[in-house]
């Protein structure tokens, strides 16, 4: 993506890091499902915690590194992050190899690995502001936004032809080689890293793991967007598992279908995280961020009146194209957003706090809409999901925030 930004060669191996291990969790998209479908003949119930279950715990699990990770440098954080995931999803085709995988080992391993991403998603941020001036990182996390985007567009094809190829268990082997390249690229951006302002309390209290919370809660302008993220993303989610149910099912669309549903559209993702930085130039902060984060929510009632054949198709594409565009604005002006009103000190923890809750929300929406969905039928509760969706856009920040005063520096090793 070049924006005429030179953001240096310690972001540079930071963003192909980042890109890698984005590619490879695509090409494993929906692989652990299939896993225990066709390996372990696990029936629908066991599916759905696998999803639910394993992201809350993981996100219950990370709690506690908020903290920790605070006080360290956040670069060693981060190869061991992406260490912890290699060596944890290279079990599963170890276990598979000896014929012994279990229901059980891919439930532990999808709690290990949703820990470490909260982890990594917490010390990256943390990391990415002391690498970058603060007027660079809404280009940073740009380029970032758009890298999501394009392993979108590129990883889901990929990972269904490899799955078709060689079995899920593959795919599984590629996602775990990429925590394992990501390793590399994040050990190679080399430099001297801030030591942290403060030192780590000799012991952790209870209270300091609701730290990062605080931080959120307390601020006028972060709790909104907080509050926002934690239901848009919730609600979305869990359409998205039941509008899976309907096109599938239902409505006789094939797999290919359904995926080129949610892979072309992402194209709409890179035309909005390219123009992030313009918009926020030519129309300010708050401004981009409160109208694109009420446009996104518009889209997703649409998936309620989906119907078969083509005309569904096309119906899918073009609201799921409205939608990403409007997330390929809102997602990274957020994200710099969230940077820039929280303190070198404490990021790690707001982060993490940001991360548990939301993927929280995700997994507890998604269940009570499956149950919602088993009740009123996968249409009526997708069209539920967008209704309430269409409310979100009331907690968004109301004005810009004045800015935040600059922590002190920390010292350089």
């Amino acid at each position: 993506m070049r924006d005429g930004h030179r953001l240096g060669r310690r972001f540079g191996w930071l963003w192909a890091a980042y890109g890698t291990s984005a590619l490879g969790t695509w090409l494993a998209f929906g692989a652990f499902p299939l896993i225990a479908v066709q390996v372990l003949h696990a029936g629908p119930a066991e599916v759905a915690a696998l999803s639910a279950v394993g992201a809350a715990v993981g996100a219950a699990v990370a709690v506690p590194l908020g903290p920790w990770v605070e006080f360290r440098r956040k670069r060693p954080v981060l190869i061991a992050a992406d260490l912890v995931r290699f060596a944890a999803l290279l079990t599963i085709p170890a276990a598979f190899a000896l014929g012994v995988l279990t229901f059980v080992q891919l439930l532990l391993v999808s709690v290990v690995v949703a820990a470490a991403d909260i982890t990594f998603r917490a010390a990256s941020g943390a990391y990415l502001k002391t690498l970058l001036p603060g007027e660079h990182l809404l280009v940073a996390n740009a380029r970032l936004e758009s890298t999501t985007w394009t392993t979108t567009i590129v990883g889901p094809p990929l990972g269904g032809a490899a799955i078709a190829l060689l079995g899920p268990v593959a795919t599984v082997v590629a996602d775990a080689v990429s925590y394992l390249l990501s390793a590399l690229g994040v050990r190679a951006a080399g430099g001297g890293e801030p030591l942290p302002g403060r030192r780590e309390p000799a012991r952790m209290r209870a209270g300091d793991l609701l730290d990062g919370w605080r931080h959120i809660l307390a601020d006028a302008a972060l709790h909104p967007l907080f509050l926002n993220t934690a239901l848009f993303n919730g609600l979305l989610m869990a359409a998205d598992a039941l509008l899976a149910v309907l096109m599938l099912g239902r409505l006789g669309f094939a797999s290919w279908q359904y995926g080129l549903a949610f892979a072309v559209p992402a194209i709409g993702g890179l035309l909005g995280a390219r123009l992030a930085r313009p918009l926020v130039t030519r129309f300010g902060q708050h401004r981009v961020l409160v109208v694109t984060g009420t446009l996104r929510a518009v889209w997703p009632v649409g998936l309620a009146f989906v119907g078969p054949g083509t005309g569904g198709l096309l119906l899918v594409m073009g609201v799921e194209l409205g939608l990403i565009f409007c997330c390929g604005v809102f997602n990274p002006v957020s994200a710099t957003y969230r940077l820039e009103r929280t303190a070198n000190d404490r990021i790690t923890r707001t982060l993490s706090a940001w991360s548990v809750t939301t993927k929280a929300s995700t997994a507890l929406l998604t269940a009570a809409w499956g149950v919602l969905g088993a009740l009123l039928g996968p249409r009526m509760a997708i069209g539920l999901a967008g209704v309430l969706l269409l409310a979100t856009p009331l907690l968004l920040p109301r004005r810009a925030a004045a800015a935040r005063p600059e922590p002190v520096p920390a010292s350089h090793a």
